[in-house]
């Protein structure tokens, strides 16, 4: 279904382009898209703070190479780690879910 000026919406988008969810290519798009989110919370997290990474980097005890890395979805992080960046890091808290 079309909107407005021929657009698309992004699951419509995702469906045409990637298959219906549950396919495996659409799973893969989806299972990266949750990784990329990961870096670009941090980041904001980060930013919001007013930490720049090599700050952040000391008070977790890691390089700023690392973090750039897991910011910018080179690296996948651990969730320990990612609970050490977020609460002694950011001093924030992690919360996970599970959908089923």
């Amino acid at each position: 279904m079309k909107t407005k000026n021929n657009l698309s919406t992004l699951d419509q988008f995702k469906d045409q382009h990637y298959g219906k969810s549950g396919t495996p290519k659409r799973d893969n798009l989806e299972s990266g898209y949750e990784a990329f989110k990961v870096g670009v919370l941090i980041q904001e997290a980060r930013l919001e703070k007013g930490m720049t990474q090599e700050q952040l980097a000391e008070k977790v005890g890691t390089t700023k190479s690392y973090i750039s890395k897991i910011e910018n979805n080179v690296k996948e992080v651990r969730i320990s780690t990612l609970q050490k960046i977020i609460e002694v890091g950011l001093g924030g808290s992690l919360q996970l879910s599970i959908k089923l």
